[in-house]
């Protein structure tokens, strides 16, 4: 009997673990055209103790060649392929709120300007809502990400 009470506490426990796994912004998120609504990319976001980045894995437009480079990007990233190239960083976990991310940068590869941002993770772990701004975040524009794995 001390053996089912165990194994049932080993599941809960396991079970609690990976329910905080999907609590995070961690992992591969599709990215959507805001004109068009169509897929667009594939976004990695990893965590490097604690602090978030994100890169571009993938372009899902058939338009958008493999090996754009992107040309109105300043800096270091002038003239990077847009496939590796790191579009999120800096952000991390907001203190007392455990679905949300801030004090970061993101990168719109588009017009190669960099924004504050911010991330807001949906409660079931499926959506993330990404939010580019200048200055304040109440003067900037939402995207919603789909999580791929």
């Amino acid at each position: 009997m001390k053996f089912v009470y165990f194994l049932s506490f080993v599941c809960l426990v396991s079970g609690a673990c990976l329910a905080g796994e999907q609590m995070s912004p961690v992992g591969r998120w599709k990215t959507f055209d805001e004109e068009t609504g169509k897929a667009k990319s594939i976004v990695r976001v990893a965590d490097n103790r604690g602090v978030l980045d994100g890169r571009i894995e993938n372009l899902l437009d058939p338009e958008d060649p493999p090996d754009a480079l992107c040309e109105l990007c300043t800096g270091e990233r002038h003239g990077q392929k847009v496939i590796g190239l790191r579009i999120l960083g800096n952000l991390r976990q907001a203190p007392g709120n455990p679905g949300k991310w801030e004090g970061g940068e993101i990168l719109d590869p588009e017009n190669g300007k960099t924004y504050r941002a911010s991330l807001i993770l949906s409660s079931d772990g499926r959506r993330l809502d990404v939010r580019g701004y200048i200055g304040t975040p109440l003067l900037g524009r939402t995207q919603t990400w789909q999580r791929v794995d």
